[in-house]
């Protein structure tokens, strides 16, 4: 029998405990965004002091994130003149972002979802974001 791991809003919350408590950490309020595999909404939170411009690029980032399955910084590499995915920040209606802070939920090499962070700059939103992927990947078996 194959095992078939989702998303679930309890990964969702704990991923985003995980972000909220890294984002405190660094002292960075974030817009925070995580979906399912497909790119669709699971759950957001702007905390206090977040930028509001931010909200609509944190969700692009994980619906990036997740539709490509790899960080929208990796993606930003390559979508660069000359390189393989040149242009596709044009794709999707122009939802698809190659600044870094979304990271996908990946387990045993499939797309679970992802979580995209903004408000600071691309490190430190990668950083919140991992540490959200962090907290679920753990949990899984």
């Amino acid at each position: 029998m194959i095992q078939v791991f989702k998303l679930t809003i309890k990964d969702a919350e704990l991923a985003l405990e995980a972000c909220k408590k890294k984002s405190a950490e660094i002292g960075v309020p974030m817009d925070i965004a995580i979906t399912d595999e497909s790119g669709n909404l699971l759950i957001f939170q702007r905390m206090d002091g977040a930028v509001l411009g931010s909200v609509q690029v944190a969700i692009d980032k994980a619906y990036t994130s997740a539709i490509f399955g790899v960080a929208t910084g990796d993606e930003g590499k390559v979508a660069q003149p000359g390189q393989p995915d040149y242009g596709a920040n044009t794709l999707c209606g122009g939802r698809v972002v190659i600044i870094a802070g979304g990271v996908p939920i990946l387990h045993k090499n499939v797309v679970l979802g992802a979580i995209g962070c903004s408000s600071g700059t691309p490190d430190q939103d990668t950083m919140v974001a991992q540490a959200g992927v962090d907290a679920v990947v753990k949990t899984l078996t």
